[in-house]
């Protein structure tokens, strides 16, 4: 759907991006990541023809963006602003005239959602009358009211309460199983773990992580297993030998759960194997790594390039 090939930015002597390249699948969630100053705005600025790349390119649908596919895409950004003194409605209906849509099909469409959203009652209202929260669900409205293929969304949650979170959860995931391609640019990890499907993280400059959540939190993984069984814990803890390390243990009961780090090259099967005999096991559980950890990890490392775990080609 979005296939950014090698882009480079400079703004004077600062190097903004060096050489990213991602792709973001058709209907997909697709997460970018980085700390602050990383380029991840630079490079929302270029999808979105609000900058041009020294050199790279960025393609739509498996062609080169022109202006008008602009047209094809929605961006939220992070700094929010409406016009104060404007009416909720009339702002509205501006914005989504600018999108291309027509009168009547802008109204009819800003009523549903208004409709739907129990914000009706605010149409005819000030725009400097509303919260920020909901001068926010204005702006995700007319951000998405024109049905774009590409939506970017740059910390869509921040200020919300977590029932206004919730409601812009369930229409990003609406969307996204209607077809529509959600890029979420967030430090909310946990709306990374919950939503996205797909991520690239940016750091320094470079993209060091790219591909399938699942499989970069399986790459992360450090062989550590949560191991439930009855028995006695100090025979399970001298039965595991060779095979792994014991981190620590707790007791219910007759119950016991153990953390147990796998040792030279161990296998899970040879662990299970070497505890039978000292204990009944009732539960295994990998403990995988959240994208939390995974972020921490991936921005420490001192080589951008050294645990990039995506295919960008």
């Amino acid at each position: 759907m979005l296939r950014i090939e090698n882009i480079v930015k400079r703004y004077g002597d600062h190097l903004a991006l060096d050489g990213v390249s991602m792709e973001v699948p058709q209907g997909k969630i697709f997460g970018l990541l980085g700390p602050n100053g990383a380029g991840k705005t630079t490079l929302i600025r270029i999808i979105t023809r609000i900058t041009g790349p020294d050199s790279g390119q960025v393609l739509l649908n498996g062609k080169p963006m022109t202006a008008a596919d602009v047209e094809l895409l929605g961006y939220l950004p992070e700094e929010r602003g409406l016009y104060k003194k404007m009416k909720v409605g009339e702002q509205a209906l501006y914005l989504a005239r600018l999108k291309g849509l027509s009168k009547q099909d802008a109204t009819a469409r800003l009523k549903e959602w208004f409709e739907r959203w129990e914000i009706a009652g605010w149409w005819n209202k000030k725009v400097e009358e509303l919260s920020k929260g909901m001068a926010q669900k204005v702006q995700f409205i007319t951000t998405v009211l024109h049905r774009p293929e590409l939506i970017i969304l740059d910390e869509p949650f921040s200020g919300f309460d977590p029932i206004n979170a919730e409601l812009i959860r369930s229409e990003i995931i609406r969307m996204s199983k209607e077809g529509t391609t959600v890029m979420l640019s967030t430090h909310n990890m946990g709306s990374v773990e919950e939503l996205c499907e797909e991520i690239a993280l940016i750091d320094r400059n470079h993209v060091v992580l790219h591909g399938p959540v699942k499989e970069i939190r399986k790459r992360f993984s450090n062989a550590t297993f949560r191991i439930d069984f009855t028995g006695n814990p100090v025979a399970f803890a001298d039965a595991l030998a060779f095979h792994g390390e014991l981190l620590d243990h707790q007791v219910d009961g007759t119950q016991c759960t153990a953390r147990v780090k796998l040792l030279h090259g161990a296998t899970l099967n040879q662990v299970l194997a070497a505890t039978l005999p000292a204990a009944q096991i009732t539960g295994v559980r990998e403990e995988v790594p959240g994208m939390h950890e995974i972020f921490i990890r991936a921005v420490s490392d001192k080589d951008p390039q050294s645990v990039s775990t995506g295919n960008t080609e």
